[in-house]
Parts: structure tokens; C-alpha cells; sequence
């Protein structure tokens, strides 16, 4: 007896003290899918080891981590109602409404994200998240980026804060969510290398060699993006599923958000090839929006009839300047304000393998229109094998900046009357383990906006050209075929991706390389009597000469341009990644190829260069108290 007096408590707390299951560590999307944490290592957390935590396959970073990104192909598959804010090309840092996860943790969780950047600085992603008790969690994320970059000023800093919390009664009748997303987003500016520099550049001068000493267009010129979100949404289940055999329930819920951002360009002097000024010095533009929306929302569920919702959505915009602009050609007005009145619903049903979906909304009052329905279907064969094909319909005003725009530059500034974006899109996927991931996407765009230069047959002397709004009179007509397949032998592994894209109608403004492919050819296995995990390859990623879009510094956009090509070269990664318990190393060497160039031929846009040769080192470490 005394024997198992003493070896009860030890059991008990051998088992109070075992760390929970993995699967135990859950995020909640904000569409409320429910994933949990994953510490394993794959090529995939390779590709989507970087500033942005995700795949950037369809993009191509500027030479300083924390700058832009070119994109090489379109994306059009959102579902706003209403004009997006400025300096779209700084927001790919930006964490939205939908990017928000909300946890419930076992034990608290902290993550850590760590890697190298380009000369002076580093970059940190660091999370913590705990459960009080079982029904409410508690986050904290800051994601801090310092980089001074290869070339003259181009420093970036990155200070973005997220605050998320979440809590349920015991009896889960009662759920609500709580963010807080702050951001502030810093570039300083160069305008590109300068003529004789990117010659310099091109021909591969090894005096050059340190990109320091290439001379760029301006060194006083920088632009801000800042950003702060309140947001909060609570939801009551009048009837609720208190377990399996629960037919019926029916939730109600409110949702509120408000946020407030800022974009700021700053420059010391004018720069005389942007053309005349209103101020010689001291350059300053800011432009604002206040976002206000409430939103209110009713759920049925039927385990016979599917999903339903409802909801409407009140949104007041504030956007604009502190001043008017009255020119020669008319006054430029300094805000566009309103409010809309907007309503929707969705369906869901899932029945022996098959799903339906749909969703639409509408603008019904306000002072801008807009809609959109998306509708899909698709089919569970088995677990290896699904298919799915999909019809989006939308139509939406152009971004703000693309309607009104103040500058001190005198070439930018514009009051415009442009008409809502209209895209059809048809879109057809297959994930097969044994075939591929194939995806196939028709798209039609009427009414397509776009910065672009408008010079004219006979240019006039003295006059400096720079992008401007365009509503491209017909339509553009744009197919992109995407397949993914990884094949296995014994320990090695070879994952390929491939997109085929074709502008069939409206290529003077929709411009895309028609082949993008990337290719990784690695070896994995454990050591150390399975303690170590690792994988080690290389990567190669390609995509075929196109009319690249340019960039534009006072904006933060890219424009359309099509004087200059660029692409047709590859970019060769060596890396090695390995996994010790629950932390993972990442160790790459990033475009070797460029060290055996003779000649200079890699760019991120007209006129700034891709990045150099350079080792870079990270890791994402995940503890758990």
C-alpha cells in the first residue's frame, strides 16, 4: 500500500507535466477556420521564408528587404465595394482585416522569426500568445524590419504592431474577437540608379562592385505609410448545436472596425526631371483616409438545407488633403467624402463530396457603386483527388488615388470621373497527389485602370512626362494556366512550378511575362539518431522578358510602360534548412548566378536592379511554456 501511495502521485504528475499535443495550439481565421500550428519543415516553409511569411513565387522583390514588390502577374480576385487606399506597393507588408488569426493555446506560445537583412539591420517577427483560462486568449505580434540596403538611400524600416484577443463563454453561446493592427511602413526613396550609373551596372565595372558607390537619381527623398485598426466583432447563438445530432442553429452578430491611415512624401530638394514644383524645398504630401464600418449579421445553419447568411454594412470614408488646388484647367478639390449602405449573403451546403458556395453583395445606396457575386462548385473524389470550378462577377470604383491626387509636383495633381471596374472571372482547379495542383483562370476586364505615361507623337521640349490615371478604353482579356507537381525518389525530391499567362486582348496596358517558372531539386534525411532533420538544394526560378511595369517613388505605385524589357534571366538559390526539435534554421545563398555574370542584365523594375550575390541566415524558433 505504501508502495502505491508514493508511485500515484508521481504518475499523476508525470501526466499533468506531459506536454500537450501539437494539434492542441489552434489559430482561427477570421473567416473562423480553425488550423493549428505547424512545426514542420518543407520546401514550402522555404519559399515562404521572408519578409512577408508567404510564397512569393508571383512576385519579384526590390534589391532591400522591407522595399516593394513588381508583381509578375495580376491579381483580381477581390471583393471590395469600395476604392482601395494610396501607395498600394506598400501594402504587401500590411496585415488586413481577413490576414488577422486569433488563437487558443494549452500553454503559452511564443514564436520567433529571425533573419539577416541587406548591410546595417535585421529583421524580427516575434509572437506570443497565452490562454487566461479556456475561454479567453490573448496575443501579441510585432514585426520589426531595419535594413540599410546595398545601394544609396535605400534604408527601409518596418515597425508593425497586432494586439488580437478572443473569448467565448463556457457554453460557446456567446463569442467575441478584439483586434488592434498598428503599422508604419518607412522608404527612403532614390528614384533608380542614374544613366551612366546603370551603364556602369550593366557592363559589370568591377570598380563597381560595391553598389554603394553607383550614383542614384536623388538621396533626399523618402515616403511613409502608417496605419491604425480597431476592430471588433461579437456574435450570440440563439439556437445553437450542443453536439453531433444537432440539426438547426441560428447566430446573430455585429461587427465594427475603424481605421486610419496616412501616406506621407517627403523631400528635401526638387528633383527637376519630375518637372515644375510648387515648392522649391522642403517638399511635403500627405494624403489621408478615415475608414468607419459597422456591420450587422444573421447565420442559419441546416445540417439539410446548408449555411445561409446575412448581413448588412454601413461605411463612412473620409479621404484626401488639408487644401484645395485651384489651376488654370479647374479646382482640385481636397477630400472625397460619403457613406454607403451596402448588403449581402452567402450559402454554403457540403453533401457526399460535393460543395457549393456562393456569396454576393451590393452597394444598395451611397454615393458609390459596387457589387460582386462569386458562386463555385466542386467535387471531393477522394482524399488525393478534388475539383472545383468557380465564377466571379465585380464591379468596383478605382482606387482613391487613381480619383484624387495632391502633390507639391505640379505633374501630380488630378481630379479624375473615371468608371467602376467591371471583372468577369471563370476559374477551374485540380489538386491531385498523382496528376498535379492545376489551376486555370479566365478573366475579362472592362474599364481597366492604370498609371501609365501618356506622351504624346510630337513631344514638347522642357516638358517632364510622369504617370497619370488611365481608364483603358477596351477590354482586356488575360488566361493563366498554374500547375504544381513535387516528384519523389527515395531522399531526394524535385518540386516544380509553372504559369503560362496570355494577355489576349489589351496588352499596351496589362503587361506579364508569359512564362514563370520556379524549380527545386533537394535532398533531405535525418542525423544524429533522428535529432536533426535537414534539407539542402537549390532553386532556380525564371521568368521570360516582358515590358515590366516601372515604379514611381511619389506615388509608391507602378506604372505601365512599354519602352523597356526586362526578365529572361534566372535567379539560382543554394540553401540549406534543418530542423532541431521545434526550431528551424534556414541557411541561403541567394542568387549565386549573378557572381559568373559578364554582363548586368537582372532588374525589379526599370531602372533599380535585383538583388546581388549574398549568404543570408534566419531561423523560427517555437517554444512553449
Amino acid at each position: 500500500m505504501a508502495a502505491q501511495t508514493q508511485d500515484a502521485p508521481t504518475r499523476k504528475k508525470i501526466i499533468e507535466n506531459k506536454k500537450p499535443p501539437i494539434d492542441y495550439y489552434k489559430a482561427i481565421s477570421h473567416q473562423r477556420d480553425t488550423t493549428y500550428l505547424d512545426t514542420t519543415l518543407t520546401i514550402k516553409k522555404n519559399y515562404s521564408f521572408n519578409y512577408l511569411r508567404s510564397d512569393t513565387f508571383e512576385l519579384l522583390p526590390f534589391s532591400n528587404v522591407g522595399q516593394t514588390y513588381n508583381a509578375l502577374t495580376i491579381n483580381t480576385t477581390s471583393n471590395r465595394l469600395k476604392p482601395l487606399f494610396a501607395a498600394q506597393s506598400h501594402h504587401y507588408g500590411f496585415k488586413e482585416i481577413e490576414d488577422v488569426s486569433y488563437y487558443n493555446v494549452p500553454t503559452p506560445l511564443t514564436e520567433i522569426y529571425f533573419k539577416t537583412a541587406f548591410e546595417q539591420g535585421q529583421q524580427l517577427d516575434a509572437f506570443f500568445t497565452i490562454n487566461t483560462s479556456e475561454q479567453f486568449n490573448f496575443s501579441l505580434a510585432y514585426k520589426g524590419v531595419r535594413s540599410l540596403g546595398s545601394y544609396q538611400q535605400s534604408l527601409t524600416s518596418t515597425g508593425n504592431l497586432l494586439i488580437s484577443s478572443n473569448y467565448h463563454t463556457k457554453n460557446n453561446r456567446y463569442n467575441a474577437r478584439f483586434h488592434i493592427a498598428s503599422h508604419a511602413i518607412l522608404n527612403r526613396e532614390n528614384g533608380g540608379l542614374t544613366a551612366n550609373s546603370l551603364a556602369l551596372f550593366a557592363n559589370n565595372d568591377p570598380e563597381f562592385s560595391d553598389r554603394g558607390r553607383l550614383d542614384v537619381n536623388f538621396e533626399d527623398a523618402e515616403n511613409t505609410l502608417e496605419g491604425l485598426r480597431f476592430y471588433g466583432n461579437h456574435e450570440y447563438a440563439f439556437i445553437q448545436k450542443k453536439d453531433s445530432t444537432s440539426t438547426t442553429a441560428l447566430t446573430i452578430g455585429n461587427a465594427v472596425w475603424y481605421e486610419d491611415k496616412l501616406f506621407e512624401y517627403r523631400q528635401a530638394t526638387a528633383y527637376e526631371n519630375y518637372g515644375a514644383s510648387y515648392e522649391a524645398t522642403n517638399l511635403l504630401t500627405k494624403t489621408k483616409l478615415e475608414d468607419f464600418n459597422i456591420q450587422a449579421y444573421a447565420r442559419f445553419d441546416s445540417k439539410l438545407l446548408g449555411n445561409f447568411k446575412a448581413f448588412t454594412t454601413f461605411t463612412d470614408y473620409n479621404y484626401g488633403y488639408d487644401t484645395s488646388l485651384v489651376l488654370e484647367s479647374g479646382l482640385i478639390p481636397n477630400r472625397i467624402k460619403g457613406a454607403i449602405l451596402a448588403a449581402g449573403g452567402a450559402y454554403e451546403k457540403v453533401y457526399k463530396g460535393f460543395s457549393l458556395k456562393a456569396e454576393a453583395a451590393i452597394n444598395v445606396s451611397g454615393d458609390l457603386d459596387g457589387n460582386y457575386i462569386n458562386a463555385s462548385a466542386g467535387y471531393t473524389l477522394n482524399k488525393d483527388n478534388k475539383a472545383q470550378a468557380s465564377l466571379r462577377v465585380h464591379s468596383a470604383a478605382p482606387n482613391f488615388n487613381f480619383q484624387l491626387y495632391q502633390n507639391d509636383y505640379v505633374n501630380y495633381n488630378w481630379k479624375t470621373e473615371f468608371n467602376n471596374i467591371k471583372t468577369q472571372e471563370f476559374r477551374f482547379d485540380l489538386q491531385s497527389k498523382k496528376i498535379a495542383n492545376i489551376s486555370l483562370s479566365y478573366t475579362g476586364i472592362d474599364d481597366y485602370t492604370y498609371f501609365g505615361i501618356d506622351i504624346p507623337e510630337t513631344p514638347q521640349e522642357d516638358t517632364f512626362y510622369r504617370p497619370t490615371p488611365q481608364q483603358f478604353d477596351a477590354r482586356v482579356d488575360y488566361l493563366k494556366i498554374k500547375a504544381e507537381r513535387e516528384v519523389n525518389w527515395r531522399k531526394f525530391a524535385l518540386n516544380n512550378t509553372v504559369m503560362y499567362q496570355e494577355v489576349l486582348s489589351g496588352s499596351p496596358v496589362f503587361n506579364v511575362p508569359q512564362i514563370i517558372t520556379r524549380h527545386s531539386l533537394y535532398y533531405q534525411d535525418h542525423l544524429f539518431k533522428n535529432a536533426l532533420f535537414f534539407q539542402t538544394g537549390i532553386n532556380v526560378k525564371y521568368f521570360t522578358s516582358y515590358n515590366m511595369n516601372g515604379y514611381d517613388p511619389v506615388l509608391a505605385e507602378f506604372y505601365v510602360q512599354n519602352d523597356e524589357a526586362i526578365g529572361g534571366f534566372p535567379i539560382v538559390d543554394l540553401f540549406f534548412n534543418a530542423k532541431i526539435q521545434q526550431t528551424r534554421i534556414f541557411l541561403k545563398w541567394e542568387h549565386i548566378n549573378s557572381m559568373f555574370a559578364s554582363k548586368n542584365q537582372y532588374f525589379s523594375a526599370p531602372g533599380y536592379p535585383y538583388r546581388e550575390s549574398l549568404i543570408r541566415f534566419g531561423f523560427v524558433w517555437d517554444f512553449f511554456l
